[in-house]
């Protein structure tokens, strides 16, 4: 079955251009993103996906992140989400960004957008995936809200939700700051956002990225007074799949829409897939029913994508689930799943000493596949050199031990520190453990999960993604074969870590291509999984390292056509697509057909998506992490 790829005259066209997260309860990587190497490039607008202007809005790279539409569709809020570190980007000769916080772009000129004003952030928090502006109006706040996340990217960061009134977009005000579970001083980081008007009440929901439940639902109805109403734990309804090895199930993201007179809300969980949940009365939501990811990958098993390796075929899917929408008539939504690894870690294996033998591994957000080692194999001696973060314990120089030809020195980094009594610094990305581990003389790494990541979730290899300013060979194991690595093996906690320096036994891993994160069509009845579609560089082996990040990030539907949908794909440029049935009556005769594109000539990276009405047509607005926002028409 053909599984919606793109159509004939444009993959000929695509393929004739040259080419920690750190909390417990092991959430969505704050840093998104893989190594800047390279970028597909484009030919600019083709098919009903027209480049109408744009607005740059920094010099710096991976500098923007979401972007929210004014429900006027006359104003723009990008977030800036600075470095790793939440510093300025000041470049020498440049010009010097703010620090992380909201962008305002006047769009009522869609051809010549323009800033007017920028929301500075907390020191060192950031907002990235929820931004969000909406009416609301209840008898504490009657405008337009602007709501934004906070994640932490350095000591003095914060957490929670932060809403504003953009009335006037000129002059924001601050309605409240930083609310979330633990209330205001200490609130836990929050990865998005989303809120809704129902009437006489306003909620929100946000991502609770330290905890489980982390389904946490906020009453707004008074935006300066927020109040924590509902937790919920969606694993509680078995939404994982571990027997095909999805173990990572959390909330990564959400929507919440009005469909025949109640509230639905749709919740991207990973692992656990894509959960409709009923929150007309939001403290006590009811569990309507989640999707299921098929036992065999339906993109690696399409027999009409002649590029996948014959071994990948029988690979299970990755889950991801990242973001979802439901379509303009409630007939079907459409789910994103974010996968930056193209290689999926084939067998890790403990080489030597009395524990040898496989043990459970993922790839690592952001950090080189195995394949980029010259015999393909990351092998050879360990040596455990702690959290190896910028505050933590210096990592031990590498030793110098005999080494094999085609084997590596490997360090071994733990996830966190979380709750670690004898480590009191800052969690930190895995990119910039892997920096301090290089820089001391190792040539890999091997990323375990902590102890607290693992008692959420038992032998989950979790170990977040993200901030690589290199190219690093790593892979993620659990804590469990930590410990059997160096034969600390222990029930108690806190547990005896070896010894920093401590040379372990050594390990044997190999890759299999598994391709790009892709795009979910559903029956919203049914929560069936009607059909896939990728970019065909995705599911290409050619196109896995040099050509920057070729996965999907996030789907907006047309608010005025439901059987349309456009979708932010990173290197792979922004998308166009339209359901196509052969029955209309029949959604399993559905399938996603690609109809537009726009890709820059020198390349783009989009993250964020959204689809707004304009005198009557759809405009969509997409966000460069490089440049700033671009705006399109659909005009077919």
């Amino acid at each position: 079955m053909k599984r919606g790829r793109a159509s004939t005259a444009l993959v000929a066209a695509t393929l004739a251009v040259a080419w920690g997260f750190t909390g417990v309860a092991a959430q969505a990587h704050p840093d998104q993103h893989g190594t800047p190497d390279g970028h597909l490039l484009g030919t600019g607008s083709e098919g009903d996906l027209q480049l109408l202007g744009k607005a740059d809005l920094t010099d710096g790279d991976d500098i923007i992140a979401d972007v929210g539409i004014d429900p006027r569709g006359t104003y723009a809020y990008l977030a800036h989400w600075g470095k790793p570190t939440c510093a300025a980007n000041s470049e020498a000769g440049g010009a010097t960004d703010p620090d992380a916080g909201v962008f305002v772009v006047d769009i009522a000129d869609l051809e010549n957008p323009r800033e007017i004003g920028f929301i500075p952030h907390s020191q060192d928090s950031r907002p990235g995936e929820g931004v969000q502006a909406l009416n609301v109006s209840t008898k504490f706040f009657n405008g337009t809200m602007l709501v934004t996340n906070n994640e932490q990217c350095g000591p003095q960061g914060k957490g929670g939700v932060s809403l504003y009134d953009v009335s006037n977009p000129h002059k924001p005000k601050k309605l409240s700051d930083h609310f979330g579970d633990r209330g205001f001083a200490d609130s836990n980081e929050i990865h998005s956002a989303f809120a809704w008007d129902a009437g006489a009440k306003a909620y929100a929901v946000i991502v609770d990225n330290v905890e489980f439940p982390d389904v946490d639902i906020l009453d707004i109805t008074n935006p300066k007074r927020p109040r924590l109403i509902a937790e919920y734990d969606l694993n509680d309804f078995d939404v994982d799949q571990p027997e095909i090895g999805l173990t990572s199930s959390f909330i990564h993201d959400m929507v919440v829409k009005q469909i025949n007179g109640r509230w639905i809300m749709l919740v991207s969980y990973w692992d656990g897939g894509y959960v409709q949940l009923d929150v007309t009365n939001p403290a006590e939501a009811q569990f309507l029913g989640d999707t299921e990811y098929a036992a065999i990958d339906p993109e690696l098993a399409d027999p009409t994508n002649t590029q996948v390796p014959d071994e990948s075929r029988s690979l299970p899917p990755e889950g991801n689930g990242h973001q979802a929408e439901f379509t303009n008539d409630n007939r079907f939504f459409i789910g994103t799943d974010e996968d930056f690894a193209p290689y999926a870690v084939g067998e890790f294996l403990i080489a030597t000493g009395d524990n040898a033998g496989a043990y459970p591994s993922v790839s690592v957000g952001g950090a080189a596949s195995v394949t980029e080692l010259p015999d393909r194999r990351l092998n050879g001696p360990t040596v455990y050199v702690g959290y190896a973060c910028p505050d933590s314990a210096p990592v031990p120089p590498a030793p110098a031990l005999s080494l094999e030809p085609g084997e590596e020195l490997i360090a071994v980094v733990q996830r966190g520190p979380v709750g670690d009594p004898s480590a009191s610094e800052g969690a930190c990305f895995p990119g910039q453990k892997a920096d301090q581990a290089i820089a001391a003389g190792y040539d890999a790494v091997v990323f375990v999960n902590h102890h607290a990541g693992e008692a959420a979730s038992p032998d989950a290899p979790f170990c977040g993604s993200g901030a690589f300013t290199q190219p690093v060979v790593a892979v993620c194991t659990t804590h469990d074969a930590f410990h059997k690595l160096f034969d600390s093996v222990s029930d108690a906690y806190p547990e005896a870590n070896p010894a920093l320096g401590q040379v372990g036994h050594e390990v044997d891993v190999d890759a299999v291509f598994d391709g790009w994160g892709y795009v979910h069509l559903f029956d919203a009845a049914t929560n069936e999984d009607l059909d896939t579609y990728a970019i065909d560089e995705a599911h290409d082996p050619a196109f896995a390292s040099g050509f920057g990040d070729l996965s999907v990030h996030e789907v907006a539907t047309d608010p005025n056509d439901s059987s349309r949908a456009y979708l932010s794909y990173y290197s792979g440029g922004m998308r166009a697509l339209e359901i196509q049935c052969t029955d209309p009556a029949d959604t399993s005769t559905c399938e996603l057909v690609e109809t537009g594109k726009y890709l820059a000539p020198e390349g783009n990276d989009f993250w964020g998506v959204e689809a707004f009405t304009r005198d009557g047509e759809t405009i969509v607005a997409g966000s460069d992490r490089d440049d700033g926002l671009y705006l399109f028409s659909t005009n077919r």
